[in-house]
């Protein structure tokens, strides 16, 4: 099963994904390749695979990605990765969900959630990161997201992000009963 997390830039997927591998058993991340550079706190390869602008364009070309996408001015994609046996969470932009959707929908089971912050909070979530990003990157992601929760009508569930424990234990109850639909012998 694979699980979506989603939301604008600052809406603690990053967050909930860490949390919720810490939690459940047999929950696994899949991290996303990019070609942005590090930041302060990114692990290689549980926080993203960094590659090369043309390392990325490669693997587009060698057709080693199921989805891919130009967003903030980088590329992010998904590798073609063993998908069926665990539960896969993963964080990603509402472009990519919409495109896994469209690829992987016939052998896959993908639960999407989406995660809703107040534009003020974010605001303050993306001023206070450990990065520091600049006042034209905050607004970049600012203004994208009346675009973003556009898109909230193909997403199974939508979460307000506004206490992480309660929204953590909310998708969690998510992840359970989605996978006891799946299976009838689910343990965490």
């Amino acid at each position: 099963m694979l699980v979506l997390l989603s939301g604008v830039s600052g809406a603690g997927k990053d967050t909930i994904k860490k949390e919720l591998i810490k939690r459940m058993d047999n929950l696994e991340s899949l991290p996303s390749y990019t070609d942005r550079p590090p930041r302060e706190g990114d692990i290689p390869g549980e926080t993203y695979n960094f590659v090369t602008t043309e390392e990325f364009e490669k693997m587009i070309e060698n057709g080693d990605l199921y989805e891919y996408s130009l967003h903030h001015e980088h590329y992010y994609g998904t590798s073609k990765k063993l998908l069926n046996e665990k539960i896969i969470v993963k964080d990603i932009e509402v472009n990519g969900v919409e495109n896994l959707l469209r690829i992987l929908k016939d052998d896959v089971k993908i639960v999407t959630i989406f995660l809703k912050v107040p534009k003020s909070a974010l605001q303050k979530r993306l001023e206070n990161r450990v990065d520091k990003p600049s006042l034209k990157e905050i607004q970049l992601r600012l203004n994208r997201i009346d675009y973003e929760e556009s898109r909230i009508g193909m997403y199974d569930y939508v979460v307000k992000n506004n206490n992480l424990e309660k929204s953590l234990d909310i998708i969690q109850t998510i992840i359970k009963d989605e996978y006891n639909l799946k299976s009838e012998n689910a343990e965490f």
